[in-house]
């Protein structure tokens, strides 16, 4: 009764808000200062949640989406569903040995002022990371040179080399034009909004941006149109800023957005229901797998600093109900290491069969009694082997409706196996400071989205040193040298040694699964919802097999040939 209720009060919003969305009908849609024409516009939204302030690639963390990947483009893509590189601006690359690299680009590339791109803007870029505030700092203090040996190749000489991670520089990160961005300073080219008609190399270029959307518009002298046979079917694309996911699902099903990238509760009924909805897969869990969602143990506070306690918690929980009853099967529950399914094949299934835990309120009374946590009061309750009563919180970001009722399932579960577990929903700003500073007992979080290894994922859990502030891994402040050193012997280890790779990724897996300093739950979904109002020909597990989302960080994950591969819909009789 409780999904029924809350489904119709989904489509009693939509009533709502289909009385203010504007660019239902007429041939116009408005977008920011100017009137576009509906059957030549792409809506799309889900990534942007507050005013678009900047289109600068260095600002990864807020730059106006399609920044990456519609205006900037990167020296390959890598195709998360293939597992395979692709190359876009570069031609071909090689390690001429083990230090030593080179990449070339393709010939006649041009940015949109008409200047050419060299390998001079490619070793500029690299530089770029000299500068302590660049994202890829730390990767840069290994490299001993960077040389623009002719027009289109460019050479780096490493004193260290990290395969994994310039593995990921190479696809993730975009080449800036040189003319444009040399004499500025660290200031600028870390915090400037680099809105004043940006000159990029991609298929799209800034139109206008307004409080509640980014516009964008079809570059015509795009390169790729020639070199990659690759036309972008949108002349507009439309990025709106969410408001609430409420509002998003009235305008899919008005066909006012194209595009969902939200979560939206309910989607499993409305494909269903005659809406001209689609989804990746057309029955559940409907969403591709794009990052795990973890219960997170502060491994610094007593009885969660036990590795067996967090064994017998990690049997507690029923993530079955999670998947079945809270996300009505969008989501899917996750392999005991986390790895997310594109890495199926780094998993060791023999190390999973042996310590991976699963749902057994039995075996997690067992471990806690074996491991000295006994009910000495008679409450229901395990106390501390010193007998001091515990009492843990689980902080979930409130609003997050989610991931609240998965909390309120988590301690339920806990509770039955005799672990005291309160749910709490603090304000979301303060689960950040909680998780920052270190200051809870545990909390949800997902991160690491799909990738070309699972280097950076195995980076999130055993990341070291901990700081006082650990504001992007490691939020449990588990420390172990020795998995942290088979990381960085993995972050050695070339990306096409699978062998190699897996290796040590069995070794991280045993550590993981007896000492469970993070426990893997569910795969938060890659929320894709599609309208066929407008547009169609959408990706789909069964053909166009493109990762369907404006996310940052997926246009250079192929996400931006399914732009190239839209069709008008039909127009109706």
């Amino acid at each position: 009764m409780r999904k029924r209720n809350r489904f119709l009060v989904l489509l009693a919003a939509v009533g709502l808000v289909a009385t203010a969305c504007t660019g239902a009908e007429g041939d116009g849609a408005s977008a920011g200062s100017g009137s576009y024409p509906r059957n030549q516009t792409l809506f799309t939204s889900g990534s942007q949640w507050g005013v678009p302030s900047n289109a600068n690639p260095f600002r990864q963390g807020d730059y106006a989406t399609g920044t990456v990947g519609l205006l900037y483009e990167t020296l390959f893509l890598f195709d998360p569903l293939g597992s395979k590189y692709e190359p876009w601006l570069a031609e071909k690359d090689e390690w001429v040995d083990d230090k030593t690299y080179q990449v070339t680009l393709r010939e006649g590339l041009k940015w949109s002022d008409d200047e050419p791109i060299t390998a001079e803007d490619v070793a500029f870029t690299i530089n770029l990371g000299k500068m302590k505030t660049v994202p890829y700092n730390p990767l840069y203090s290994s490299i001993e040179s960077v040389e623009a040996v002719d027009e289109l190749t460019t050479k780096v000489t490493f004193s260290e080399p990290h395969y994994q991670q310039w593995a990921n520089w190479v696809y993730f990160n975009p080449i800036v034009p040189k003319h444009l961005w040399d004499g500025r300073s660290e200031k600028d080219i870390m915090q400037g909004a680099n809105f004043d008609k940006p000159v990029g190399s991609g298929p799209y270029l800034v139109e206008a941006h307004d409080q509640d959307r980014m516009v964008w518009k079809k570059n015509e002298n795009w390169w790729g149109k020639d070199k990659l046979d690759l036309d972008m079917k949108p002349t507009y694309i439309v990025d709106l800023v969410n408001s609430s996911n409420e509002a998003a699902l009235g305008q899919v099903l008005q066909g006012e957005i194209d595009l969902s990238n939200n979560f939206l509760p309910g989607i499993a009924s409305l494909v269903k229901g005659g809406y001209k909805l689609e989804t990746y897969y057309k029955d559940a869990p409907y969403m591709l797998a794009a990052n795990t969602t973890w219960l997170v143990p502060n491994t610094t506070k007593a009885p969660l600093n036990d590795p067996a306690f967090r064994r017998a918690l990690a049997f507690s929980v029923d993530t079955d109900k999670i998947v079945n009853s809270v996300y009505n099967n969008i989501v899917q529950k996750a392999d005991p290491t986390g790895l997310l399914p594109i890495w199926d094949k780094y998993i060791d299934k023999g190390v999973v069969d042996e310590l991976g835990p699963t749902y057994d309120t039995g075996e997690a009374k067992t471990l806690l009694s074996q491991a000295g946590y006994r009910d000495t009061n008679g409450d229901g309750f395990v106390e501390n082997k010193d007998g001091s009563p515990i009492s843990l919180k689980l902080a979930t970001p409130s609003g997050w409706t989610d991931w609240n009722e998965a909390g309120r399932v988590i301690a339920d579960s806990a509770k039955a196996a005799g672990i005291q577990l309160t749910a709490e929903t603090p304000a979301a700003e303060v689960v950040q400071d909680q998780r920052e500073s270190g200051q809870f007992d545990l909390i949800l979080n997902n991160d690491r989205q799909m990738d070309d290894t699972p280097w950076r994922y195995y980076e999130y859990i055993f990341g070291l040193p901990v700081l006082e502030n650990q504001t992007t891994i490691n939020y449990g402040r588990y420390e172990n040298q020795q998995a942290w050193d088979l990381v960085t012997q993995l972050d050695g280890t070339k990306v096409d040694d699978q062998a190699g790779m897996s290796a040590l990724m069995s070794q991280l897996q045993r550590i993981q699964l007896t000492e469970e300093p993070v426990i893997p739950l569910w795969y938060n979904g890659l929320w894709a919802q599609y309208s066929n109002a407008v547009w169609t020909n959408w990706p789909s597990a069964d053909g166009g097999q493109i990762v369907p989302t404006m996310w940052r960080g997926y246009p250079q994950k192929g996400a931006i040939k399914m732009l190239a591969e839209l069709k008008p819909a039909p127009e109706e009789q």
